[in-house]
């Protein structure tokens, strides 16, 4: 009978949903691997991502481009945008707004400087590396025959919205951008097969409410300023300087520190 009921328990326990713990220490797990990683091997692997994120745009515009100019057309065309994310987290590249989540939770595990000062290095080295990615690959749209006039004025629309709101209406939207991207790194460990669907489900709704992510949308305003619709100084000051503001509020704010207290107020801290 004892048998029985520890089978019974154990099927129950495969049913079961995975716990906050258990999702919390896959990602601190991978968050000091991340911090352990040299410098050169996150540049190279945040070079490629910025590249990558270009996909979004061009996905994007591509279905603006051919698309009918109807009310609608945004609700398919944000499908686009999910392109570029998807090439990067199944790639397993460094993206700046993941990293506002992974390698924060073993900073708050293990308060100290020289944790502090590893998680600087890896946002710098990203996040510089992630933006001449973007600069990269508008410059290569821009000046290359791969795209058709009529969908590089596409991508040049882009920006141009991008670049329409106030800092104030950017840092904003960048929180809530950096919140949706740090909850999807947080759904991930456990997602198995449904991870393609949870990357596209919240990255169609960044793109579909125009939300601020700084390096997609970085991609877009720079592509509008190598093409002469914006200057460089305004796309840093009005669009790159707030979506990063905002990415990192929502990131390490909303999610990181109020995942890593629920986990405390637990009592499970301790032994993780």
């Amino acid at each position: 009978m004892s048998e029985k009921k520890e089978v019974e328990e154990q099927q129950v326990e495969d049913r079961s949903s995975p716990t906050g713990r258990v999702i919390y220490k896959s990602i601190l797990k991978e968050g000091k691997t991340e911090l352990e990683r040299p410098s050169p091997s996150l540049f190279w692997s945040a070079l490629a991502s910025g590249l990558s994120m270009g996909f979004s745009m061009v996905g994007q515009g591509l279905l603006d481009t051919y698309l009918p100019d109807a009310p609608w057309r945004p609700l398919v065309s944000s499908f686009g945008y999910s392109l570029g994310f998807l090439i990067v987290v199944l790639g397993r590249q460094q993206l700046f707004t993941e990293n506002t989540l992974t390698p924060v939770l073993p900073l708050l595990q293990r308060p100290t400087f020289g944790m502090l000062g590893e998680v600087l290095r890896l946002w710098a080295i990203v996040l510089v590396a992630n933006l001449i990615g973007a600069a990269l690959f508008a410059l290569a749209v821009t000046h290359s025959p791969a795209f058709d006039p009529d969908v590089k004025q596409a991508f040049a629309e882009l920006g141009h919205k991008a670049l329409e709101h106030s800092f104030g209406t950017t840092l904003i939207r960048g929180i809530f951008a950096g919140w949706l991207i740090a909850l999807m790194v947080w759904l991930l460990p456990l997602a198995e097969t449904a991870r393609v669907w949870i990357i596209i489900i919240l990255t169609y709704f960044v793109g579909l409410a125009h939300l601020s992510h700084v390096i997609a949308g970085s991609v877009e305003t720079f592509t509008a300023a190598a093409m002469g619709y914006a200057s460089w100084g305004s796309v840093l000051g009005s669009f790159v300087a707030p979506a990063l503001i905002g990415n990192m509020i929502g990131g390490v704010m909303l999610v990181a520190v109020l995942n890593h207290a629920q986990i405390v107020a637990g009592g499970a801290g301790d032994d993780i």
